[in-house]
């Protein structure tokens, strides 16, 4: 990854850029959602997110399908049962700048097809820094609550939202179904207070009030909840029998009248002035507001152009959070230590003196990449945003909630007269195997592969994960345990745990950690995730460039297992129908292609998969309910102009209706859907003598 201005850089350097930021962020994913251990700050992990969406929008033809910008949620807690939501609860994108502000409005207005001066309100909210929920209630009752969890499932909770006061248990005048959203926190005064009383009882302090409310929700006895002063604002909603009202406003207003604390500081907006303005009030509010807030959030206000908008992949195009810009503290780097990562990557961490930065005592933080610490490359030039850090420096850091900071600056003037400049190991820590870097990359990675014991450790993580298996009760600490005395090798081996151990209880819960209970619990918990999806599966393989996006969509695609493994392998040589059909699918470009048949074709990989397979039931991919679609199960290609509608909404609707969107024409493509300067496409879909039909007659086609 480089610092070259996004506007400078040729299209070369932008796909190795994103293919950088695709493993640096996913690898922060997993630290931050999967270990619960971040390794970089939420605003240095923004500011990537943020590049990557900028190279993208410069460079659309080369979006990766596991672009980083589109994640959700956070492991679930051991201990309680899950719930699938109903609708899925998703997390926002994000903007730093004014600019990008007027930009999402600008986008919104594009994608509906709207003049600059056509009316679009907005609502602006405050941010709450705490724990999203979900409360569903049936004719008026609680029945359920639920955090976000992965976004498609979370943790059952109801026995503790029940102790929370803001939280009605009976509402009068309410849909039949209604499904309240909104976030738990813990107000400042509230949080000092149970702090004392912790410290007075030797128990656990936390480090912040975000921390407290989260740790109290998940409690498994409801009682120690009960003894925490935890509140809830009401923002959202999911599953309704019957809308709430026609705008967020209204909506919200609603909520209220219902019962629901809402945030009094939601304003309606007309426009990127008033939203910006509104946010300057907020901001400076926010120290006395008495709770944590990290942003603001802006939402369309009229609920039926939400609607037409809809969603990406983890976030809605209605909506994004203004956040806050992160603080800064100075202090001193005692050591710089390399950790291996799943795909091999070396990073360098920085161990520092602890300095507490925005409330919170921080001795951690990310060094990114070898070029990050030098300042100059291996020609002795200058890198744009090397800081050339050295041991013993004074550097300055920041953080945004409770992560790992980043080193952001160096003091050159406090710099020790005996500081060397670092030098970055070219051997693997782990394994001793040479650490290489690939030309143009900024990442070493170890060549250890199946050697190292730390990609195979941290690839073990990544397939108990949240987005991957998710097996209660098999964390990172776990797995490191399992790995060290020779329980687990590769992921087969979880399912052989009790079958070796004979009843495997008896020698587990004697392991200090464990008990009977606990041990029943994970060997239940490892059945449980025998049947999995395919899409699971797949992003759980831990392919490299394969990420969680890019997985669902391959199991969409190929649907069941043995397709998908028959069509890797017919695409070995990375040539012919079966490799023309993969890089056909929408969002698969040819550096995923490569890595993923690569994997599927290595033996030891694949022999591997195979020991995993035979223990599993792989169930076929998810299909959208499309009974009495006229395109589901065909494949769609739309090219030229769209005069009514844009080709991101067009892609939508497609995929809505169970059709597979191509970006090319082939003999396997069943629809071409054309506007004004189709071009090859057209020419080709008339050669192949396909069903072409302009944008008139696909509205038609699908019932407009």
């Amino acid at each position: 990854m480089t610092e070259i201005a996004v506007e400078n850089l040729t299209e070369s350097q932008a796909r190795e850029e994103l293919r950088a930021l695709a493993a640096l962020l996913a690898e922060a994913n997993r630290a931050y959602h999967t270990e619960d251990a971040p390794e970089i700050t939420d605003a240095e992990y923004d500011r990537l997110k943020t590049r990557n969406a900028e190279i993208e929008a410069r460079f659309p033809a080369l979006k990766r399908p596991d672009s980083p910008t589109e994640q959700v949620g956070a492991p679930l807690a051991d201990g309680f049962s899950k719930v699938r939501h109903e609708v899925r609860m998703l997390s926002l994108a994000n903007a730093f700048a004014d600019e990008d502000i007027s930009d999402f409005d600008e986008q919104v207005r594009r994608y509906l097809g709207l003049a600059s001066d056509d009316s679009l309100p907005f609502t602006a909210e405050p941010k709450i820094d705490g724990l999203s929920l979900s409360l569903r209630y049936e004719r008026g009752k609680l029945i359920q609550a639920a955090t976000r969890g992965d976004g498609q499932e979370g943790e059952n909770v109801t026995a503790n939202a029940r102790t929370i006061t803001d939280i009605p248990n009976e509402l009068d005048s309410a849909p039949d179904v209604l499904e309240v959203r909104g976030e738990v926190y813990m107000s400042h005064e509230d949080f000092a207070a149970l702090n004392q009383r912790q410290a007075a009882r030797g128990g656990k302090t936390f480090a912040n009030p975000r921390n407290a409310a989260a740790g109290s929700m998940r409690q498994l006895d409801a009682r120690i909840t009960a003894e925490r002063p935890l509140r809830f604002f009401a923002y959202a909603w999911g599953a309704l029998s019957e809308p709430l009202a026609d705008t967020q406003k209204g909506a919200i207003e609603r909520l209220a009248a219902l019962g629901f604390q809402t945030n009094p500081l939601t304003q309606l907006c007309d426009g990127p002035q008033e939203m910006l303005a509104h946010y300057r009030d907020i901001e400076t509010q926010r120290a006395m507001l008495g709770y944590d807030i990290d942003g603001v959030v802006y939402k369309v206000n009229d609920l039926a152009l939400q609607e037409r908008l809809g969603f990406r992949s983890t976030t809605p195009r209605w909506a994004i959070a203004h956040k806050f810009p992160a603080e800064l503290a100075w202090t001193r780097l005692e050591a710089i230590d390399i950790q291996v990562g799943r795909t091999g990557a070396l990073s360098p961490v920085a161990r520092l003196t602890p300095v507490t930065v925005g409330g919170v005592v921080v001795s951690n933080a990310t060094l990114h990449n070898e070029d990050y610490i030098a300042g100059r490359d291996s020609t002795g030039g200058e890198i744009r945003g090397g800081k050339d850090i050295r041991v013993g420096d004074w550097v300055q850091v920041y953080r945004a909630g409770d992560v790992i900071p980043k080193v952001a600056d160096v003091d050159l003037s406090q710099r020790p007269a005996d500081a060397r400049a670092f030098v970055f190991p070219t051997t693997c820590p782990e394994c001793g195997s040479d650490a290489i870097r690939e030309e143009g990359d900024a990442v070493r990675r170890c060549s250890g592969g199946l050697i190292c014991p730390a990609q195979a450790v941290e690839k073990l993580k990544h397939f108990v994960g949240r987005s991957a298996f998710d097996i209660e009760g098999l964390g990172a600490k776990q797995v490191e345990q399992f790995y060290t005395d020779g329980w687990i090798r590769e992921p087969a081996d979880i399912f052989t745990l009790k079958q070796r151990f004979g009843s495997g209880i008896q020698q587990l819960k004697n392991r200090e950690g464990w008990g009977e209970k606990s041990a029943s619990r994970l060997f239940d918990a490892i059945d449980g995730r025998r049947r999995i999806g395919l899409g699971r599966l797949i992003f759980g393989l831990g392919i490299r460039h394969v990420g969680e996006s890019a997985s669902n969509l391959l199991a969409r695609h190929y649907g069941t297992w043995e397709t998908f493994e028959a069509a890797m392998q017919a695409a070995a040589s990375c040539e012919g129908e079966a490799w023309d059909d993969l890089l056909a699918i929408d969002g698969v470009g040819t550096v995923l292609a490569e890595s993923l048949v690569s994997a599927m074709n290595q033996e030891a990989e694949r022999a591997s998969m195979d020991r995993l397979v035979a223990h599993l039931d792989v169930q076929e991919a998810e299909r959208p309910q499309t009974e009495g679609s006229p395109v589901a199960g065909r494949t769609v290609v739309f090219t030229g102009t769209l005069e009514k509608m844009t080709r991101a909404e067009a892609k939508a609707r497609a995929e809505s209706l169970g059709a597979k969107v191509s970006g090319s024409v082939s003999k396997k493509t069943d629809i071409v859907v054309v506007g004004p300067g189709a071009g090859s496409k057209e020419t080709k879909a008339r050669e192949l003598g396909l069903t072409v039909l302009d944008e008139d007659g696909w509205l038609e086609l699908i019932g407009g």
